[in-house]
């Protein structure tokens, strides 16, 4: 499974590396893969603009003679495509939003993901959030309080930089393998006992339209 590919395959995969994880560690383990952290309507229409414009710098200094009632249509027309063309393509969006926007976006919809798949509410405050964003290529890592007390802040942060390098390149393949290196941290430090409810679901969750 070395395709950048979050299918039924990879889920049931990340599910059952999740169940494993949680048999050796109290702690509680969510994974969120989306496709993307915010709307990026701005860089939609930012495209529609610049391919307008290219459009009618064209009409304007064609050697060709055009209707200005088909250069006010064209001239809209192109900015619809535009936009339509940035809105399917991550590269496009990529190129033309900042670094720090991508990454604030990230992180936001992350800090929200941790309360909204119910990682904050787990009873003695053990929950991790896996929060993989796919076009920005980003990771982020959020704990709840009882594992950051836990876990010494060294290690801690040496598995965090390890899940954020993982998500430049997000394949579940290079996943798999920084979350089997954060459930060895998880198991050493927290241990599990002989109650060990399990409080949140095992299977990710895919929003990837």
């Amino acid at each position: 499974m070395t395709r950048l590919r979050f299918d039924k395959s990879a889920c049931e995969t990340l599910a059952g590396c999740v169940g494993e994880i949680e048999k050796n560690t109290k702690a509680e383990l969510v994974i969120v893969v989306q496709a993307r952290s915010t709307r990026y309507a701005q860089a939609d229409f930012l495209f529609g603009a610049l391919l307008a414009f290219a459009g009618l710098l064209f009409l304007l200094f064609s050697p060709v003679e055009f209707s200005p009632y088909w250069v006010a249509i064209d001239v809209v027309l192109l900015f619809v495509l535009g936009a339509y063309l940035s809105s399917r393509s991550n590269s496009i969006r990529r190129l033309l939003t900042t670094n720090k926007f991508r990454s604030e976006a990230v992180r936001t919809k992350a800090a929200s993901m941790f309360y909204e798949a119910g990682v904050a509410n787990t009873t003695a405050e053990l929950g991790v959030l896996v929060y993989v964003s796919l076009l920005e290529r980003q990771l982020e890592l959020i704990a709840d309080r009882g594992v950051l007390k836990a876990v010494p802040a060294l290690e801690w942060n040496r598995r965090m930089f390890e899940l954020h390098e993982a998500g430049r390149r997000p394949e579940p393949a290079t996943i798999l393998k920084a979350l089997g290196d954060l459930g060895g941290l998880l198991a050493k430090h927290l241990p599990a006992t002989g109650d060990n409810p399990n409080e949140l679901p095992d299977m990710p969750r895919f929003e990837l339209k």
